[in-house]
């Protein structure tokens, strides 16, 4: 199976020493996410990102074409991150419900980690040329295809309830979002909730949904016949 193109590849570098690219790109883009937090992505100079990378601006210019370079990467490296976390977390899983939960746990922690590149995703992907935003929609996707593929996995093997492609597809997106809503709310939810309690009380809401889901076990079907027993007439 050849390896999935990630974008990265397109990212002109002078360097030919591939993990010396890898390093010196994440440390660039940590220092350019509080930047673009703080002041905002179009306000951001390449010569501040250099100064706070600690590295001149020739040394940037090795690494990244552009600023709009360094935004992909930073978009690329939340949906990285999420991706090894919840692999592992699944891998460690014995099964079962816990298996689920294990997974969600683990995403929200990485979303808790990442909260500042996860906000920036948002606030400026719209600043990205469109092969950019492109990519970046296509590994949020991909992202919420992992958790299809953890619900798919559960529910064929009976650790969960029989669920159908359409549930699983939206309790994923859900995953996703209630993840991300930690960034959003933080303001809120953090004076009245740790991440611990919050990461608990979300798990058992969606546990919760699946378990009560009454059209879990069935085909879903616009048609009102197929979705409920069907009464001969007297």
């Amino acid at each position: 199976m050849s390896p999935r193109h990630t974008g990265l590849e397109d990212i002109p570098t002078q360097i030919k020493n591939p993990d010396l690219v890898e390093q010196r790109r994440r440390q660039i883009a940590d220092a350019a996410v509080q930047l673009f937090v703080r002041q905002g992505f179009h306000k951001t100079t390449t010569r501040q990102i250099a100064k706070a990378a600690g590295v001149s601006i020739g040394s940037l210019y090795e690494y990244f074409a552009c600023k709009e370079d360094v935004l992909y990467l930073v978009c690329h490296a939340i949906h990285s991150e999420v991706e090894r976390g919840v692999s592992a977390a699944l891998a460690r899983a014995s099964g079962g419900s816990e298996a689920l939960a294990a997974v969600i746990r683990e995403y929200f922690r990485v979303c808790h980690r990442m909260s500042d590149f996860i906000l920036l995703i948002y606030q400026e992907t719209r600043s990205l040329p469109t092969q950019w935003q492109k990519r970046v929609l296509e590994n949020e996707l991909r992202i919420a295809g992992l958790f299809v593929q953890v619900l798919a996995k559960l529910s064929g093997s009976g650790d969960i309830p029989k669920l159908n492609e359409r549930f699983m597809e939206l309790a994923a997106h859900d995953i996703s979002v209630l993840g991300h809503m930690w960034t959003f709310r933080r303001w809120y939810l953090s004076r009245h909730f740790t991440l611990d309690e919050y990461i608990e009380l979300q798990t058992e809401f969606i546990l919760g949904r699946i378990e009560a889901n009454p059209a879990a076990g069935r085909e879903a079907s616009g048609n009102k016949e197929t979705t409920a027993p069907h009464k001969e007439r007297p």
